[in-house]
């Protein structure tokens, strides 16, 4: 499974965009909405990925309208 999906218009041109929300996908691993139109699953996995911050509700909703780098949008611009 691909750690975050392309969105197929094709918005976004710009490595940096904003988490706009969450959602949990079929498998309950939480996915952050960006605001260039991509998504970026964010897992806590540990000892591979240490997001214990996404686990919790109030810490995710302070993470609402952070920057974040869309790897997508970064491979786009290649």
């Amino acid at each position: 499974m691909p750690e975050s999906e392309q969105n197929p218009d094709g918005r976004g041109r710009s490595t940096v965009a904003v988490i706009l929300g969450f959602h949990q996908d079929d498998d309950g691993h939480w996915v952050a909405e960006l605001s260039c139109g991509h998504t970026q699953h964010l897992r806590h996995q540990p000892p591979w990925q240490s997001r214990t911050w996404v686990l919790d509700p109030a810490h995710r909703l302070e993470k609402i309208g952070q920057p974040f780098a869309c790897g997508w949008c970064a491979q786009e611009r290649e």
